[in-house]
């Protein structure tokens, strides 16, 4: 293993599948709303806002929707946010799995650590515990998992980050974080890991290699 990584964290919604903002501006475009108008909404008061209190389970999934949409509405806007939850699915990207498979092959350990909501189904819910999904079968490829809904913290809250360092038993310097969030990769940088924003899944792979000596696209 090149250097002294010995783990790769990932984020999941964005990383290991493609963006839910990609899925928020279709739905803006169906509905003729501005074009990052969820992801606006999202970005105001972002660590007491409908959004950071369901990620924390703090709110169900009613209370998100009313909340959701009173925001949306103080925007200017009506949307619900049944229906922002509804487009929260994403497709996992079959080149990460591939990627996924090839770093614990090399040795690496393999976490992640992912922002999501409580209820519902897809890479930005909870999970479903369901072998046969799809997505639990990306989550099963992981030594462990920290699921925002279930820890009460999200990211880019620092503690979440160390929680996972201090589970792994590892310094920070060990470990390789990807996330498609600068945002969320700051504090994993200052805390002392090595931190690659994710902008498409090639370029993501393309970083890790380059950092871990590897050759991760197929």
């Amino acid at each position: 293993m090149a250097g002294s990584f010995e783990a790769v964290i990932f984020d999941f919604g964005g990383v290991i599948t493609a963006s839910p903002f990609e899925a928020f501006n279709r739905l803006e475009d169906e509905r003729g709303l501005p074009r990052d108008l969820v992801r606006r909404i999202n970005a105001t008061n972002p660590d007491s806002n409908a959004w950071a209190l369901f990620e924390r389970a703090e709110i169900d999934a009613a209370g998100f929707n009313e909340l959701f949409a009173a925001e949306a509405r103080a925007a200017g806007h009506d949307l619900d946010g049944a229906s922002v939850l509804a487009v929260l699915s994403g497709s996992i990207r079959p080149a990460m799995v591939s990627a996924l498979d090839q770093l614990k092959d090399a040795g690496y350990r393999l976490a992640c650590i992912t922002n999501n909501v409580p209820s519902g189904h897809g890479a930005g819910m909870a999970r479903s515990g369901d072998a046969k999904d799809a997505y639990e079968q990306v989550f099963a490829r992981f030594e462990h998992v920290i699921e925002s809904s279930k820890a009460g913290v999200r990211k880019p809250d620092p503690r979440i980050y160390q929680m996972m360092c201090d589970h792994l038993g590892l310094g920070p310097q060990a470990c390789v974080y990807l996330d498609d969030l600068g945002i969320n990769c700051k504090p994993a940088a200052q805390l002392g890991m090595a931190a690659i924003k994710v902008s498409s899944g090639e370029q993501a792979l393309t970083d890790l290699g380059v950092l871990l000596g590897l050759n991760l696209i197929a």
